[in-house]
């Protein structure tokens, strides 16, 4: 796999496939590494789809100083794969905790990226909240997995630290998946190994960022956003997604019908066509 060296001179690697315009990928967990991302080029037709693996995971290498594993930091890795790639402004999209990254990293450097695609993103960044999870936990109700698995998110919501709530994650997941299907179990299943602890809680150690004022920079990026939800999706919901793309003065919300938080797994043709009627419209709200 192709590495590249980072602000600390950190070795970090990339994963490329596909042909066309690149999109550059950013994975979520946090501190999960990017292969579980990899599918989401089934999305993407038609580009050069670049994933990359946060640092201490995949198969990039683990710092020293743990302090760079903090979101703000996150962006001087992005800078760094920018600069190697050297691609004339690719599309950014950024999955779950990644959101908060590619917003930093959108801010420094708007003029590095063409759009900003932001998938089942959390919004921490900028202080919204999930008002509507428990809401968006019921429409389960009629499935035969909802007593345990509602049994393991609660134990997941009560956790303090990410080391705690390992072991809900899984027995909860098929909340997170708009269908609980054999391809679900093996996507869910592979989180664990998947997962560094230390990148993991690390990625929000600190995490004491002006929420109002980033909002109020948001609201001046020239840079057109997409946001993307899943339907069933409990964290973010699609609400959620409604008022942080109303944060930005191009941002878009789309809402994948039965998707969950890996809308790539549910419905990879309407996502493609989402995505691709957002660039070739210019992202226009």
């Amino acid at each position: 796999m192709p590495t590249f060296p980072s602000f600390d001179g950190l070795e970090l690697t990339y994963h490329i496939s596909g042909e066309g315009p690149p999109i550059v990928c950013l994975a979520g967990g946090p501190g999960r590494a990017s292969a579980y991302l990899s599918g989401i080029t089934a999305g993407l037709p038609g580009s050069t789809v670049i994933r990359l693996d946060n640092r201490g995971t995949g198969q990039s290498a683990t710092p020293d100083d743990p302090a760079t594993y903090r979101a703000a930091a996150s962006v001087h890795d992005v800078e760094a794969l920018m600069r190697h790639l050297d691609y004339e402004r690719p599309v950014l999209l950024a999955h779950s905790s990644a959101a908060n990254t590619a917003m930093l990293y959108a801010l420094r450097h708007p003029h590095r990226v063409s759009h900003l695609i932001l998938v089942a993103p959390s919004s921490r960044l900028v202080g919204i909240d999930v008002k509507d999870f428990h809401e968006a936990l019921l429409l389960r109700t009629h499935e035969e997995w909802y007593l345990q698995a509602r049994q393991a998110i609660d134990g997941w919501v009560g956790s303090s630290t990410m080391a705690e709530s390992l072991p809900y994650r899984v027995p909860a997941a098929p909340f997170y998946y708009g269908r609980w299907d054999e391809a679900a179990r093996t996507h869910a299943e592979s989180e664990p190994e998947q997962i560094s602890l230390a990148a993991a809680e690390g990625f929000y150690e600190g995490f004491d960022f002006d929420a109002a004022s980033l909002r109020t920079a948001l609201r001046q990026l020239p840079v057109p956003v997409l946001v993307i939800t899943g339907e069933l999706d409990p964290f973010p919901t699609p609400s959620t997604g409604e008022r942080l793309a109303a944060v930005f003065p191009h941002g878009k919300s789309f809402v994948q019908p039965s998707g969950g938080h890996f809308p790539w797994l549910d419905d990879p043709s309407v996502l493609a066509e989402a995505i691709h009627d957002h660039l070739k419209s210019g992202g226009a709200a």
